[in-house]
């Protein structure tokens, strides 16, 4: 089983590989913006953390960085960790471009704790990351031994309902289990910034639940401070979503969460 999972993260490692100067041409990702001072951080992230001016931040598959140093612009002291080298590689050259103080590291999430000493006031994670990993509970003992006594984790989502569909036909269909156990095998051309990219990905991924989301944190120590979820999403990643006066998107018929933010304190 060892084997096999170090087959899939080198073939997610891979594909992050190959998305990385996609994303970073993207009107998505608008880094020429982004340069130029626009924040890549969303409402409820902000929100949760506020002012982080003069605390350490970890960030957890940052990509390429841009949340990261959108933290360290708000005067946090950050690290951020990423499988994909094309990734930390282009982290680090924003971070000189933009003269700013955030450290970057390339290593799998889970072994976090081989790569980094520190503890940190708040370890952060957004938007499609939990998917990519295979079991949470040494996640959560990897959030849990990051963090300072009274420290904060927090994790902005896609909800796990929003997972259950295949988006490829016309309709979206059910087709995965909400606690599914097995490993999801998929190839697609392009990507989610960039639908006409000419790139084939090939990943791998799991299906959690919430439960398993709380289970795994609290098992490590951490207690949950709140749990929300929400009908709408800041990004147009699902086909029809249809773009609300607040600058969110949601599906036609709401009939189901598209994501969850948690927030929970080690005691």
């Amino acid at each position: 089983m060892v084997s096999d999972l170090n087959q899939f993260f080198s073939t997610n490692k891979a594909t992050w590989n190959d998305k990385v100067k996609v994303h970073a041409e993207s009107d998505m990702y608008a880094l020429e913006r982004f340069k130029k001072g626009k924040t890549s951080l969303m409402p409820y992230e902000l929100k949760a953390l506020g002012d982080v001016k003069g605390k350490s931040l970890l960030h957890l598959q940052c990509h390429f960085g841009q949340d990261t140093l959108s933290w360290s612009r708000l005067g946090a002291k950050c690290v951020g960790v990423d499988l994909s080298d094309e990734g930390i590689a282009l982290a680090k050259a924003l971070n000189d471009e933009l003269k700013l103080d955030a450290e970057f590291v390339c290593c799998n999430v889970l072994d976090t704790s081989k790569h980094i000493k520190d503890t940190f006031d708040i370890v952060f994670t957004s938007y499609g990351v939990i998917g990519w990993l295979p079991d949470l509970k040494p996640w959560g003992k990897m959030i849990a031994e990051r963090l300072k006594k009274g420290g904060v984790f927090y994790i902005a989502e896609f909800h796990p309902i929003v997972w259950m569909y295949d988006y490829i036909m016309e309709k979206p269909e059910m087709k995965y289990a909400y606690n599914r156990r097995e490993v999801i095998y998929e190839e697609e051309t392009g990507t989610y910034a960039d639908e006409n990219a000419d790139i084939e990905s090939k990943t791998y991924c799991w299906n959690h639940g919430l439960s398993e989301v709380i289970n795994a944190l609290t098992e490590a120590g951490l207690h949950i401070d709140y749990l929300n979820e929400y009908d709408e999403s800041p990004y147009d990643v699902l086909p029809d979503l249809i773009k609300t006066k607040s600058g969110m998107y949601e599906t036609k018929d709401k009939l189901y969460p598209l994501i969850f933010e948690l927030k929970a304190t080690k005691l």
